[in-house]
């Protein structure tokens, strides 16, 4: 059963504009801001770690695939321990699993730091340092997306979506600039990864000041069973099967983030401060779709518009797979950037209004398989073919697969089509897990 919250005098203080119809609805909840505070934080500083490892591990080895290591060095923990993950968050008080997570990433961080203070950095480490933030993104997401839910009414989850989509981006802007301006700056990506260490370790105070409860929803003992219904749940509902698997498609093929470091350095030339303003492109974009969505939401049409927005990221990305200009370049990836944002905002709600509540952890780890495998082994898959056949072709062609992505599943998943408004999808008190056990 889903906690009822009870006006507290942070609420009666709220002025009239932030009421429940306002575009800023989410931001009513103390849980909601303090947690969307902290993850604000912890997104910069992922972000500026994520800048400095890519463009320090590209100048050690100048070798795409290198690049693409760094992707399947996340992913593989994230796959491995997604069963482990989602059972975890549904079983485990998720405030404390947030805690342990940014705690963990902090001390990571310290440790890419002493690795690059090194005369001689090495690159296995680093590749170590990458599997262990991977296992911490395993338990991060699952129990972060399930946390979600219980901070606002539900009336105001769309816009808590959007407004948490909105402040990732701007960590997603702010963070890759800021660390290429540190790297342009000191020329090393040491102070990089010692100021993400600080960020993160200030981090572990958001999820501590959270009220809403957030403990064991799973009751049944656990089992191979238990483990594996997020799973049969996705499987069943063919809406959420459709959203997360045309996201994992059309990233894979359509990523281009992978191969930014040899853009900014092989192909536009704008050294490492350009770089971070290419990888802040598209959360420029997606910022400011999300802010529009905030004032103007989704109310109709939902799935069609998905679609239409996911072709656009395709075309987006053999735009800039194409351009020699930077300033086409930032254009071409601002609207990826706008268009992902348009899917993210769908496939999330939807996410978490067609899950029952106590297997939110379990569903948000099956998407975090998906997203991550389309992200890090997106990643490989580029490296590896830029290899083979060339940077651009690698971009253009993975654009053309995206649009062709989205022509196939429009034909084959009539469901996602239908969805016309998302709170429509919204899922019983019951899981559906079950009522086929009653059955």
């Amino acid at each position: 059963m889903r906690h009822e919250r009870r006006p507290d005098s942070f609420m009666a203080t709220v002025p009239a504009a932030l009421k429940p119809s306002s575009p800023f609805a989410a931001f009513t909840s103390r849980d909601f801001c303090v947690y969307a505070a902290a993850r604000l934080l912890a997104t910069v500083a992922y972000q500026m770690q994520s800048v400095a490892v890519g463009y320090q591990i590209y100048d050690l080895t100048r070798d795409p695939l290198a690049l693409g290591y760094v992707g399947l060095a996340q992913f593989l923990p994230v796959a491995g321990l997604s069963l482990a993950s989602g059972h975890a968050a549904d079983r485990f008080d998720r405030r404390r699993i947030l805690v342990l997570c940014y705690l963990t990433s902090a001390l990571a961080a310290l440790a890419l730091f002493f690795l690059a203070r090194s005369p001689s950095p090495n690159l296995p480490a680093i590749y170590g340092v990458l599997v262990l933030l991977g296992t911490v993104r395993a338990f991060q997401g699952p129990a972060g997306s399930a946390l979600l839910p219980t901070l606002v009414p539900t009336e105001h989850f769309q816009n808590a979506v959007t407004w948490q989509s909105t402040l990732w981006q701007v960590g997603a802007i702010g963070g890759p600039s800021l660390g290429g301006l540190l790297y342009a700056l000191w020329k090393a990506p040491a102070p990089v990864y010692l100021s993400a260490s600080l960020a993160l370790a200030a981090a572990c105070a958001g999820p501590l000041a959270v009220r809403a409860p957030a403990g064991r929803l799973e009751r049944k003992p656990p089992s191979l069973a238990t483990a594996l219904a997020g799973l049969r749940y996705v499987y069943r509902k063919k809406v959420l099967l459709a959203s997360i698997s045309l996201d994992f498609v059309a990233v894979f093929l359509g990523g281009a983030v992978a191969l930014l470091p040899i853009y900014a350095t092989d192909v536009l030339g704008v050294g490492p401060k350009g770089f971070g303003f290419l990888r802040a492109a598209p959360a420029v974009g997606a910022g400011l779709m999300a802010v529009v969505l905030a004032f103007r939401p989704i109310t109709r049409r939902a799935g069609p518009r998905m679609l239409l927005c996911v072709g656009l990221f395709g075309l987006a990305a053999v735009v800039f797979g194409l351009s020699r200009s930077f300033p086409l370049s930032l254009v071409a990836l601002t609207v990826m950037g706008a268009a992902d944002m348009v899917s993210v905002v769908v496939r999330m709600t939807l996410e978490q209004l067609a899950t029952p509540p106590e297997m939110r952890g379990r569903v948000s780890a099956v998407n975090m398989v998906f997203v991550g495998a389309s992200n890090e082994l997106g990643e490989l898959e580029s490296g590896t073919l830029a290899r083979l056949i060339g940077t651009v072709p690698t971009v253009v062609f993975g654009g053309l697969g995206t649009i062709a992505v989205v022509l196939l599943w429009a034909w084959l998943f009539p469901e996602l089509r239908a969805v016309d408004r998302l709170e429509d999808t919204r899922a019983s008190s019951e899981s559906e897990e079950d009522a086929a056990e009653k059955a």
